[in-house]
């Protein structure tokens, strides 16, 4: 059966222009508006609209993201039905998804982790405040781009509200929802989890973005559950071989993703923090005289430039 295309179509003052992505319950469309000028319009697909759950979760969604303003989170404009379809208008972010970016360059630079890490904190922090948990960070969920270094969080389609009554839950107990190399271990029971479960996620999305690999490389999802169960994350500076990073650094990213959510940095903006210092510390220490293998390797290429 063909998906349905509406491109050309004017929904509540929004002229679909074009369809750029399809997602398992909504097709985002690239749109314009009087107002908004170029917008991201999301369409409930032909097939969830008859289950009253999708649909509540999609008005969920909407209804999140009208309460969380911050400049690294998309911003809603607007949503509701016409015509027996149900809309989301969403700020256009320039850019693209930041997995399809690291797929391209590879693993970042600590400086440039740190600055995308820090917005993302920053958005994630006004959530918090705002008393959502996302529950599904992961690079496909972030726009990023490259000539601004500006990033982007979308896709509240799973988030939950922190006051939530146990009887509104949209999941049945007992099933995770999230992405098995981002989620927090709290959250494989199916139990509600906090804004600690979100730190993890950004911990882990960090040192993906150092490394180009995950804290747990389980081939299988089986195995990967297992894993997060039972056994610590790869140390930062084991991830690659060859690739090395200071302590400060990995000391801050590993205790965000520890297994245990009290043993984690008390919120996103402190673990954001916590790796910036790191970071800096690392830096200025690296500026000093080194040692080990890596120094005299230094000292060598020194010595050559200054015969030369």
């Amino acid at each position: 059966m063909p998906h349905e295309d509406l491109s050309g179509r004017t929904i509540a003052g929004y002229r679909l222009l074009k369809r750029v992505g399809e997602g398992g319950t909504a097709t985002v469309y690239r749109a314009e508006h009087s107002e908004h000028g170029t917008c991201a319009v999301k369409i409930l697909r032909e097939r969830m609209r008859k289950d009253p759950t999708a649909v509540k979760r999609f008005l969920r969604e909407a209804g999140y993201g009208t309460r969380v303003q911050h400049a690294a989170v998309v911003r809603t404009y607007d949503f509701g039905e016409e015509d027996g379809l149900d809309y989301l208008a969403l700020e256009w972010a320039d850019g693209e998804p930041l997995s399809e970016f690291l797929h391209r360059s590879g693993p970042l630079a600590p400086e440039l982790t740190v600055h995308v890490i820090s917005q993302l904190a920053g958005g994630l922090a006004e959530a918090h405040k705002a008393g959502i948990i996302h529950r599904d960070l992961k690079p496909e969920n972030i726009i990023y781009d490259p000539k601004s270094r500006e990033v982007k969080l979308l896709d509240f389609g799973i988030a939950r509200d922190a006051q939530m009554d146990a009887a509104d839950r949209l999941t049945r107990t007992g099933f995770f929802v999230g992405t098995l190399n981002y989620v927090a271990p709290e959250a494989l029971s199916g139990a509600l989890v906090d804004e600690a479960a979100d730190t993890y996620s950004l911990a882990t999305i960090t040192y993906y973005l150092l490394t180009g690999r995950h804290p747990y490389m389980g081939k299988t999802p089986r195995e990967l559950f297992q894993q997060l169960l039972t056994q610590p994350p790869t140390a930062l500076n084991q991830a690659v071989p060859g690739l090395r990073f200071g302590r400060a650094l990995e000391g801050a990213l590993m205790r965000g993703l520890q297994r245990e959510p009290a043993d984690r940095q008390r919120s996103v903006t402190d673990f954001a923090n916590e790796v910036q210092a790191a970071a800096n510390d690392d830096e200025v220490a690296s500026e000093g005289e080194p040692s080990g293998l890596l120094g005299t390797l230094k000292s060598f290429l020194g010595s050559k430039k200054r015969e030369s």
